[in-house]
């Protein structure tokens, strides 16, 4: 009996994945980093005939913004923002502020309207990991987002026009719906290379006429 429970507790552990913790003590699946180590990196120094392992772009950062027009006439609606904002990242975000006046829209300069959040690491590759295989398959009659949205230094924009197609936002307690704009930061030197570095991570780009 000892030894058979011991062989079950073996098979147990070998079903284990891979994860890191970041400062929160949050398991993190790290697959997505392995695939860039095991598979991105080869594939991209074989398109790009890179000499040197330190030349194949990657993933830096993913910085997601939140702008909050109806916070200048209600600021619970920014508050209510920046707390889905976090449940969606889990992480704080960072308050955005006007830069400028418009007397027209009765905006100051200063005047808190958005949020913020910069993602790292382990926090990077679980978000992108959520966006591609659940968030971005819930957008009605989604056939894949565009390709022209690079800023030709190799960074992409993509923009999100509803916050409920993340499953950490409760459509029955959100206010109004929010969009959100998630740019993919990499070290690329062209769009060409930064295209196939998220293609390679299964962003899901439309398909090329």
């Amino acid at each position: 009996m000892a030894k058979e429970k011991k062989v079950k507790a073996d098979d147990k552990k070998q079903d284990v994945k891979p994860v890191a913790e970041n400062k929160g003590n949050v398991k993190i699946p790290l697959d997505l980093f392995e695939k860039y180590k095991a598979e991105i990196i080869p594939e991209l120094m074989k398109k790009f005939s890179y000499k040197n392992v330190m030349q194949v772009p990657k993933l830096e950062k993913i910085v997601i913004n939140m702008g909050v027009g109806d916070a200048v006439q209600d600021s619970k609606e920014l508050d209510n923002a920046v707390k889905e904002l976090e449940s969606i990242t889990g992480q704080k975000a960072s308050l955005r502020t006007a830069k400028k006046s418009i007397s027209n829209f009765k905006l100051r300069e200063g005047m808190k309207i958005g949020a913020k959040v910069t993602l790292r690491k382990e926090s990077m590759y679980e978000f992108l990991k959520r966006l591609i295989a659940i968030a971005l398959p819930r957008v009605r009659d989604f056939r894949g987002i565009s390709d022209k949205s690079f800023d030709g230094r190799g960074n992409y924009t993509m923009g999100i026009k509803e916050q409920i197609i993340f499953p950490e936002i409760n459509v029955d307690k959100i206010s109004k719906v929010h969009g959100m704009d998630v740019t993919f930061v990499t070290t690329a030197k062209t769009d060409a290379e930064a295209y196939e570095l998220l293609n390679a991570f299964g962003v899901p780009f439309r398909k090329k006429q």
